[in-house]
């Protein structure tokens, strides 16, 4: 695995796998790895011929000062973590790497309800900041392939909003959610858990699973009214319990006017904030 924390670097090697006609695959994360990103990179393996993996604690996306200060950042094991994975290309790039003060890498597009809604809700200009630092990073490892987790459902159905109407060439896949035992999807944030919250922390997943045995046979709203109380029951604070529409996460009123439905939620556990979704239909 070649690790390599410049542009100029990253441009040569991109150049030389281009005219080799190898196709490459993009795994993009903010560090922290964990078993889900491992299995996105060896996913992305599966699917191209050399796979790029970055990790970039993007500021742009963080609400929060305190939270992006807090973010934790184990590069050294995040590395041997990589290792044996498929990773051919570690990119560890700087700030000033991403967003040159020469360069304007903002974007003018917007993605409208798709980042209006739920996490939108409750992190304003969070997905304005995704796009942009995947786009940027999209110009500088020019992959054919983009692979983005499912547990991120939101983001990922933001991002091909992005690539649409940047008419990109690039092809999104949408790799599932990786859990624990016990159901809950795995995060860099789960390691902050405190054992109380832990213990309680699947319930997120229980109560996902039981939206998929209620949908057709309950009203959605009633559904969502008693995820909630499930949720709060269980010792969480949830701030969101939604069932939508797969491609434009509108709320769903009538399940059978909608091809895919998906339920999405976010909690606190304590002060660690959760985020989970479950493909309901099909």
């Amino acid at each position: 695995m070649l690790i390599l924390r410049n542009n100029d670097g990253l441009s040569v090697f991109i150049a030389n796998a281009e005219k080799a006609g190898r196709k490459i695959g993009f795994v993009p994360t903010m560090g922290a790895l964990h078993e889900g990103h491992l299995a996105l990179i060896r996913e992305a393996a599966t699917l191209t011929d050399i796979v790029v993996c970055s990790i970039f604690v993007n500021p742009t996306q963080f609400n929060d000062p305190a939270d992006l200060e807090k973010y934790p950042r184990p590069i050294s094991r995040d590395i041997e973590l990589l290792h044996g994975t498929g990773c051919d290309i570690l990119f560890l790039p700087e700030v000033g790497e991403i967003y040159p003060q020469d360069i304007d890498t903002s974007l003018s597009i917007h993605p409208g309800r798709l980042a209006e809604v739920m996490e939108g809700e409750f992190r304003p200009g969070h997905f304005e900041g995704v796009m942009q630092v995947v786009h940027r990073l999209l110009d500088l490892v020019r992959p054919h392939i983009l692979v983005m987790g499912q547990k991120d459902y939101q983001q990922v159905a933001v991002v091909r909003y992005m690539l649409e109407a940047t008419r990109s060439p690039v092809q999104l896949h949408m790799s599932a959610t990786i859990r624990e035992a016990d159901g809950l999807a795995m995060s860099s944030r789960n390691v902050r858990l405190t054992p109380a919250f832990r213990a309680i922390a699947p319930v997120i997943c229980q109560t996902l699973a039981e939206a998929r045995e209620l949908i057709g046979r309950m009203a959605p709203q009633e559904i969502m009214d008693q995820a909630i109380e499930q949720l709060t029951a269980a010792g969480l604070t949830p701030e969101y319990f939604r069932i939508v529409d797969g491609m434009t996460l509108e709320e769903v009123s009538d399940p059978g006017q909608h091809e895919q439905i998906v339920a999405c939620t976010a909690a606190w556990a304590g002060d660690v904030r959760l985020i989970d979704n479950m493909v309901l239909r099909p």
